[in-house]
């Protein structure tokens, strides 16, 4: 089962938080006494990407996942506001909000970066953290340049979600070998209108957020991190060997999980795989 909870985030801007549980009666005040996690998905992503994630979290924890800013069903910013610190400000405000610190934060890629960066800035709401597939180092001009052309190169409006799925998981260029998960995955973020499916999202609104993020290296903030925290890389995804075993170093509680078979879409490639690499960690943070 899944509740809607709007939350309030920075410059007033409305948030759809989803809660999950097993039955009926699993939502309500009672589940409150349960650990809190929050799911923060990635650019273009939306809460419902943790689906599967969820419900089994929802076993022991209180997990709730939330459209980010310019996503999903949240709202735009009337200010066109996609700092950093807006994002930031919008999870300190649903860990408040909803009464789920101190929580365990879970993020993808954006999303990693958004839960690292509240856990340095606000310990007080943070035990402990969970950062999939996402680079603490600059990517740089040219990477937002490829990013500008690929949103070009796609065929909008596309006339069903088989064609979405299609072109996503087989035919997009930046596609290596067909990926049928990776075609669900932007099946999720599209709304039919009526010329055909296009994304929930701006594309134009997207790269200002990434503009934000890709020119700056992330190293100082992910050193503040003092809680336990989990770095987890698919292995043919974003994330490098290399820099994940550096950020777990800079990290002064870091660990280090990896997930064979899975690309940058980690829990969506491997749901199963994803479940084993993260679970033990967070009974580990439920036993401390």
């Amino acid at each position: 089962m899944v509740r809607r909870i709007d939350v309030t985030g920075a410059g007033g801007v409305r948030l759809a938080a989803w809660e999950f549980a097993e039955t009926p009666k699993g939502i309500g005040e009672a589940d409150h006494r349960a650990p809190g996690v929050l799911l923060l998905h990635g650019l273009m992503g939306r809460a419902s990407h943790w689906a599967a994630t969820a419900r089994w979290l929802a076993e022991r924890h209180r997990a709730v996942a939330l459209d980010q800013r310019g996503h999903g069903r949240s709202g735009r910013p009337v200010d066109g506001s996609f700092a950093r610190e807006a994002y930031v400000a919008d999870a300190a405000a649903a860990v408040e909000q909803l009464g789920l610190a101190p929580v365990t934060l879970i993020g993808h890629s954006m999303g990693a970066l958004t839960a690292w960066q509240l856990a340095a800035e606000r310990p007080d709401l943070v035990q402990a953290l969970v950062v999939c597939d996402m680079r603490a180092s600059a990517l740089g001009a040219a990477s937002q340049r490829e990013w500008e052309d690929w949103f070009r190169s796609w065929p909008l409006p596309f006339a069903t979600l088989a064609d979405v799925r299609k072109w996503f998981g087989e035919d997009d260029p930046r596609v290596e070998r067909p990926n049928p998960a990776r075609g669900e995955f932007f099946a999720e973020v599209m709304a039919e209108g009526a010329d055909g499916w296009r994304p929930l999202f701006s594309r134009a609104q997207m790269l200002t957020s990434r503009e934000t993020w890709v020119h700056d290296a992330h190293w100082d903030s992910l050193a503040q991190v003092r809680c336990p925290t989990l770095v987890v890389r698919g292995i043919d995804g974003e994330l490098g060997r290399a820099e994940a075993q550096e950020m777990v170093r800079v990290l002064p509680r870091g660990q280090y999980a990896e997930v064979a078979d899975a690309g940058h879409l980690v829990h969506y490639d491997q749901p199963e795989a994803w479940r084993a690499a993260i679970e033990p960690f967070l009974d580990g943070v439920l036993t401390a």
